[in-house]
This record gives C-alpha cells, structure tokens and sequence, in this order.
C-alpha cells in the first residue's frame, strides 16, 4: 500500500480501509489522491469496472471535508440514476459512519424530512440526480447560495452516459448557474469506465469552469474475456412444425447459457426483454426448475427493480436478470458469472460497459451474445437480406478487444431544444426579466457558446407570439400562459421525452406501467410474469390486473436518436472483405459470416455487369451496385453523420437517393438516376475529393434531431441544428 497517500487520509478513512482489510491502493486511487490532496485541478477518473474509481474520488475529497469542514453542503454527487444514489449512499453512509459528516440523497424518492433537515443545517454530502438539482434551481432559488454557499467538490459519476444527450447539457448549464449563484467554480471530478481518448470528456467537463482538466494516466491490468456469439435462424413467417421448434431452440439455448448462473440478460428493448424471461420461466417450470428470473427496466415499479437489485446483490445463489440499460450503469451487483447479450449492444461504449459488469476484481469476463434471424422469406436484394447487427457485433469485439477503440463523444453545437429548457427554467426562477439580460444569462453559458444572438432573438419573438412568454409593463419578460402550463408541469424538469403511460396496479401492489391502455380481458406482459386486465381506469390512468399462465407480448415506444461511427463501419468492411475466422463465433454463427461474405461476393445484377462490391476496384467502382435497370446501391460504409451528408450531397447533384438503414445501421444509398452507373461514380468521386457545403443543401421542412420541446422552437431554428449536428461533411473524405 502506498504509505504516503495513505497517512494523509483521515483516521476514519485508514480505519475503514484496515477494517475491510485492503492489502493495497488501487494505482488510480493512488493518482487522484494526489491531484486532489496537491494540486486545484478538475480530474477525470476513467478506467474499467470495480477499479475502484469511487474511492478515488471520495477518499480525499472526504478527507479534506474532514479537516475543513464546509459551511454548507461541501459535496455535490451528481447521477443519472436513482438506483446508482442509493447503491452509493449505502457505501458512503457505512464509511462515514464514524465521521459526522451526514450523507443525503435528494431525489423525488428521498425522505422529504432529512431534505427538511438539509435545508436547514446544510452540510455534509448532498447526492442528487440533474432533474432534482434543476427543481431546486427553479422552485427554491432563494435558498441555494445557502444551500451550496460553500461547495467545494462536484462529482459526476457515469460521464460518458451524460456526454452523449441533453440530460448532460442540462447538467453543465445547471453548474454554471449554480456557480453564478455562488460566485465562485467548485472542483469537478467526473468519473467514466468506457472511455478511450479523454480529451473530448476533459472538455465536457469542465465546460463553464477555468480549470485545467487532467486524467491521470493508470496501467490497465490485463484481463481474461471469455466471448461467445451464437446465430439461429428462424422460419417465423412459415406456420409449420418446424417453425416452433427453430424458436425453441433459440430460448432452449438462452436457458442453457443462463441456468445455475448469476447473470444479466440485456437487450435492447423492453419488449424483448419481457418476451426473453417469460420464454425463459415458461422452460425452468417446465424443467420443474426454481423461478430465478427477474426483470429491471425503466417500466417496472421501483420496488420490483430494488427487489432484484437486492436478488443479485445478496449471496450466491442463482438468479437471472433481464434488462436494459438501467442495469448498464455501476450499481454494484455483486458477484457475477456471465453477461448475455441478444442482439447487438449499441455501440462499442455500451458492449464496453456491459462486459465490465461481469469478472470484476482480476476474474474472468463472460459475454454470450445470441442473435436469430427470420429466414423464411429471402429478400431481393442481397444487402436486406443480412442482419447487419450480427457483423456489427463482430466489429465491436474486435474494435475493443484489439485496439482499445471506444466511440468519442460528440459536443452538439445547436441544442435548441435546451435553449428552450433553460430560457424557461430562469425564467421560472427570476420572475420578470429584461430581454437583454435573459439573452446574457443564457448565451454566456457554455454550452450556447454557438447559438447567435440572431436565433435567440428569433426564438424569444416565436415564444412571444405563442404565449410562451409576455411582456411586462416595464418591458420585461414574464412566462406566458402557455408556458406556465408547462414549466409547472412535473415532467418540465426532464429534458428526455416520457410517453403517456397508465400504472399497472394487482390490486395495492405497483407492477410498473405501459403506454397502452389495455382493455379488460386482453393480455400483457411485464415484469417477466403474464397478466389478464379485469379493468381500465382511464381518467386515473391505471390498469388493474391479476396473474396468468403463459407467455404474453408487450411493446414500447423506444424514443431517442443512434449514431453509428465511421469506425464501425470501416470495421463491418474489413470483416466482410476478409477471410479470417474468429474463435470467439459458434459453428453456425460462422457459416453465417461465411454466407455473408458470400452474399456480398456474389452481388451481380445485370448480365453485362461484373464488378463485386468485394472485389480490389477503385473506391468508386467498388461502392456501387446496379439493383435495377436505373437504381443503384451505393455503399459508403460512412458513419451515420456521413451517410446522411452524402444523400444530400447525391440529391443536389440531380440524383434520387434514400438511404437504406437496417434497423438504425446506416447500409447503402439507394439511388435512382438514367444517367447511367459511370455519371455516379465521377459524382462520388468528385464528393470524395472535394467535399461539399451543408449550408447549401436542400433540406426538407420536416427534418429534425428530436428533442422534447421541439414542438415550441420554430422550424428554421430546428432544421439549422439538423445541418449542424446531423450532417459531417468532413466525413465524405473517408468514402469508400
């Protein structure tokens, strides 16, 4: 153990460390403890899961609270989920135990007394979500430079979960508030486990402060990975005997690979994750088997998700869990065997952060990914009739596995949808403000920096004329009528949209809710068990519900925009051009990418025409594909951002392009033109070398990122952001 760092912690400090019997700091725990203890940096905490990034935070940062205590709250612990307060606050509660420094959580969940108890004696450690920092902000804003009078430290956990949304601007823009309010930065400290080059995460994090950032540079021990991808096809469509049994087979393989383990089931969707653990209990009763099957998704109750929580957290026995992203995060499950994926993680950061949930402390990590395919209906074209996620899949193993590579973070430079947010919050908490001063407020902040004064001014006159705003006699600004109706609307302080949902009650108990209204008699599944509604309470939006045998579907409205990296598809490229064999693929899954690269060698469509897209043609050769006597398919292998701007860039030179996506994988460009396969080449060709203006495209009215408030922005404003933040130009560079 480091004797230095640790004879400058403070005694409760040592005394825990000794009484859990550590045998030695972490070598990052060592680094951050001298960044805090010696230098006023902010610090970027990044490396794989149970390093013990926590403690490196937390250790001198408590123990300075300890030698000088605050005045106020002196440390705020930002998180995205409610789940990951509460697993933090056991762990902090145990260590500060014998310290006096009080540890509160503030959350809509939270005891409303020891908020009371907060407000009025502020100190200690406050841990809150951005939504609960924003209602402070606007509802008590009286009370905050009390409150956080003087803060010293403000921890991020899950950095790289806020860098990629609007729940991350809505954060940095509540900081630089909060430190307008106070008068002075506090230090940041974020901390990541799925980052791989920090310099866009230092950026973001100290958007809005003056301070330096730094990442400590720490050796990555190394560590087994046991990898496993598995290919079923299915004949869904045909209606026969063996249709079932090659479904059968598919969730007799996910019961083998999850039975007798502690384990997590992820997919990418609720409704597979339902179907997935009711499929699995309807196998384990048949097998007269114990019921180790849980779900833990946004949709089940808050009971039923600390349940199995707690399920995964105590002892060694069996247990399966079906989730999403909600368990993709660094609550602490305990021990666990074996990470199963269906279908394909998102991007390369969430197959990262799934991994690291299994063989924590120097074990084993264990990933079983399972894909299926419908079969039975073989498409026209060769490229819709490959399921793309099962080749990304392979990309994103080998994009990790052997060059370390994670999908940087992009800063988006018009979030218009924010700007609203954040114009209406300060408005909620300022009462009348003259228009040049809410534009100073809101445009000095960071992550404005590009938004012109012209657009704001655009926007402040569309929110006037929709009621949005008023004038005051004085001149002033005051919140409309329209817009009080939604600032004081509870889900005004989520930036992220939430479908109306109706609450699933049997009888007193809480199951979760789903955005159908489901009639009496129909059925439904949620959390993993079946359910029959006996009645619809419409007005109160509440379904009543009683237990059913069987298997029963569900289906979720999932909202949100995803961006593949031009690294994936250069790697989807490489995997299919090449011929090597990967150990980590079962036998089918094997003849699976070999009927793939198959597939894509033999793509011919017209008798005089012999090119393949494999074959070692000049780029612009290669990328394009005749699919009918005047269509062709041209395939850039471009990031989403790229693809996009190249279907533009297609359409201003005269041609009818869409883009095909297979599932949210950006495949081809379909185009339509009877100026022949050799005019789109030279226009590819010409894109390739040259570039292209975004700002002189065509863009239709209806195109957008898609933002909660959208609806309040006008149309210009939004079709500016999608130019800006949806189109990369620079790409085209790196066509095929």
């Amino acid at each position: 153990m480091s004797e230095s760092v640790f004879n400058r912690f403070a005694p409760f400090i040592r005394d825990y460390i000794y009484s859990h019997k550590w045998e030695e700091l972490h070598e990052i725990q060592v680094a951050a403890a001298n960044i805090i203890f010696d230098t006023e940096y902010n610090l970027l905490l990044t490396s794989g899961t149970a390093s013990g990034k926590t403690e490196a935070a937390f250790l001198p940062v408590l123990t300075q609270l300890w030698e000088n205590p605050s005045g106020s709250v002196g440390v705020l612990y930002v998180s995205p989920l409610k789940a990951l307060i509460n697993d933090q606050f056991e762990r902090l509660e145990e260590l500060l135990e014998e310290a006096d420094i009080p540890v509160t959580k503030w959350h809509g969940d939270a005891s409303p007394s020891k908020k009371k108890r907060l407000l009025q004696t502020p100190r200690g450690v406050m841990q809150t979500t951005p939504e609960s920092l924003e209602s402070l902000l606007i509802r008590n804003s009286a009370g905050i430079n009390r409150l956080f009078s003087d803060l010293r430290f403000v921890i991020i956990d899950e950095v790289h979960y806020f860098m990629d949304g609007d729940r991350g601007l809505q954060l940095l823009s509540i900081l630089e508030r909060l430190q307008r309010i106070i008068g002075y930065e506090p230090r940041r400290i974020g901390l990541s486990a799925t980052l791989g080059d920090p310099t866009n995460a230092e950026k973001w994090l100290s958007m809005g402060t003056s301070a330096e950032c730094v990442t400590p540079k720490v050796t990555e021990k190394s560590r087994k990975v046991r990898l496993s991808v598995d290919f079923f096809p299915i004949a869904e469509k045909i209606p026969q005997k063996d249709s079932k049994v090659l479904l059968d087979n598919y969730y007799s393989y996910l019961y083998k690979i999850t039975s007798g383990k502690r384990c997590i089931l992820f997919s990418n969707s609720k409704g597979e994750v339902e179907e997935n653990i009711g499929h699995l209990k309807r196998i384990s009763a048949e097998k007269h088997g114990r019921d180790v099957y849980l779900v833990h998704h946004a949709n089940v109750s808050p009971a039923l998700r600390e349940f199995a929580e707690e399920r995964m957290r105590g002892g060694e026995l069996p247990v399966c869990t079906g989730a999403t992203v909600t368990l993709e995060l660094g609550i602490d499950l305990g021990h666990l065997e074996r990470i199963v994926q269906t279908g394909c993680p998102l991007t390369v950061s969430g197959f990262v952060q799934r991994l690291g949930r299994t063989g924590r402390r120097g074990g084993t990590g264990e990933m079983y990914f399972a894909f299926r395919q419908d079969m039975s209906v073989p498409q026209n074209l060769f490229y819709k009739d490959i399921n793309w996620d099962f080749v990304m899949c392979i990309a994103q193993i080998l994009l990790y596995t052997r060059e370390k590579w994670v999908e940087p973070m992009y800063l988006p430079k018009m979030p218009f949808s924010m700007l609203y947010h954040q114009t209406m919050a300060i408005m909620a908490s300022s009462g009348s403000v003259q228009p040049r001063d809410l534009a100073r407020q809101i445009l000095t902040l960071n992550v404005f920096s590009d938004i012109s004064k012209d657009d704001y001014l655009l926007l402040l006159r569309h929110l006037l004329e929709n009621e949005h705003l008023e004038r005051s006699e004085d001149g002033g600004l005051l919140i409309g009528k329209k817009g009080e109706g939604i600032v004081n609307n509870y889900e005004f302080l989520a930036v992220f949209s939430v479908p109306l949902e109706f609450t699933v009650r049997q009888g007193s108990e809480v199951i979760g809710t789903v955005q159908n209204p489901f009639p009496p008699k129909s059925q439904f599944a949620l959390a993993g068990q079946p359910w029959e509604v006996t009645e619809l309470d419409k007005k109160e939006l509440i379904i009543y519900v009683k237990k059913i045998e069987g298997v029963s579907a569900n289906m979720w409205t999932d909202t949100g925009n995803e961006y593949v990296h031009t690294m994936v598809m250069k790697k989807i490229l490489e995997i299919i051009q090449s011929d090597e064999e990967y150990m980590f693929l079962s036998a089918s899954a094997k003849k699976r990418l070999s009927d793939i690269r198959m597939l894509c060698r033999n793509a011919d469509y017209s008798d005089d025409f012999s090119d393949k897209m494999i074959e070692d043609k000049t780029h612009g050769e290669r990328m394009v594909l005749p699919i009918s006597d005047s269509g062709f398919a041209v395939f850039p292998f471009l990031g989403t951002r790229g693809t996009m701007a190249l279907l533009y860039a297609l359409r201003e030179r005269g041609f009818r392009a869409e883009v095909y996506l297979s599932k949210y994988i950006p495949i081809c460009i379909e185009v339509t033109t009877d100026r022949g396969k050799q005019t789109l080449i030279n226009a590819l060709n010409e894109i390739k070398a040259n570039g292209a203006d975004k700002y002189k495209f065509t863009i239709p009215d209806n195109c957008e990122i898609a933002g909660k408030f959208n609806d309040y922005i006008p149309r210009g404003l939004l079709k500016k952001q999608y130019i800006e933040d949806y189109l990369d130009t620079d790409d085209l560079a790196n066509i095929e």
